[in-house]
């Protein structure tokens, strides 16, 4: 019983982690409508930026600059490439993300090479104990902050003029046009916002139990496309429940892979995809995402 609760504990930490991210593509999606595949390469530029310059300028601000750098890559890529093809199918701005993915990465990779770097975390590799619970700190601050992020960010979908903004765009792009809203001023922040949360979500998924910047971390952000999906691409709320399911049932899965040994071996990382594949069965715009209805 111990042991589940210590790997429920953590799950739930590790989604908070997911959550950051997948609300990165909700974001972008609901402001454009686009399915930004490149958020993986953002999230490794937002790392290997901290990784980096935390050795001469300190740890903070490395971060800052971490996901000041990560944000602007995300505007260049919405006001370089998709501006100029808004109106394309929804198939062709996933195939272009992707392809921006792909250069990113293979670029930084390149940069990175065999090392593995330290983002410097102040909380090192030290553990907290919580109600008998041994936990990673850095999963706890991390769940500390996601909560915090999460929590701005409802506020500012909600309350703000952005907010309101984003959601009209959402609604109906053409009268949000003919109203005053300004679409390229609100995609524009949504990228930035999108880029800034998957460098925080970087930060976290390298620092300890995780060995450090590598040229893989950012197929890391592969695991957080099912969170997306089973939450809707449409609900922020969404996101940030299908990035704790999503975490909960990896670390889950690959705690009791022993136990699960007839499935196969790596079992963690094939488990939330195929969590994703079941709950599309039966509600194929995921837990909390608006259902089309076409009339004919």
């Amino acid at each position: 019983m111990n042991q589940f609760v210590t790997l429920l504990v953590g799950g739930l930490f590790l989604g908070a982690i997911y959550s950051l991210v997948a609300l990165g593509f909700v974001t972008v999606f609901k402001a454009t409508h686009v399915i930004n595949f490149a958020q993986g390469s953002v999230l490794l530029l937002g790392a290997y930026v901290i990784a980096r310059l935390h050795a001469s300028i300190g740890f903070w601000p490395a971060v800052l600059a971490g996901v000041c750098a990560a944000a602007f890559a995300s505007v260049l890529i919405d006001v370089v490439l998709i501006r100029r093809i808004r109106r394309a199918d929804l198939g062709t701005l996933a195939i272009l993300t992707l392809g921006v993915d792909i250069l990113l990465a293979t670029e930084l990779s390149r940069r990175i090479g065999t090392d593995v770097l330290s983002v410097g975390a102040p909380w090192g590799n030290h553990v907290t104990e919580l109600f008998g619970i041994r936990v990673a700190t850095s999963r706890v601050v991390a769940g500390c902050v996601a909560a915090v992020l999460v929590a701005g960010f409802w506020a500012a979908f909600k309350f703000t003029d952005w907010g309101i903004a984003m959601r009209s765009a959402a609604e109906d792009g053409e009268t949000a046009s003919l109203m005053g809203i300004r679409r390229n001023r609100v995609a524009a922040a949504a990228w930035a916002l999108a880029g800034g949360l998957a460098a925080v979500g970087g930060l976290f998924l390298t620092s300890f139990p995780a060995a450090g910047v590598t040229g893989g971390v950012g197929l890391l952000a592969l695991a957080c496309i099912p969170a997306v999906v089973l939450g809707g691409f449409d609900s922020p709320g969404g996101a940030v429940v299908g990035g704790l399911i999503i975490g909960v049932v990896s670390v889950l899965t690959a705690g009791y892979q022993e136990e699960l040994s007839f499935l196969g071996r790596g079992l963690g990382g094939v488990a939330p995809f195929a969590v994703m594949l079941l709950v599309l069965l039966v509600r194929p715009s995921g837990l909390f995402g608006t259902r089309e209805l076409t009339r004919v």
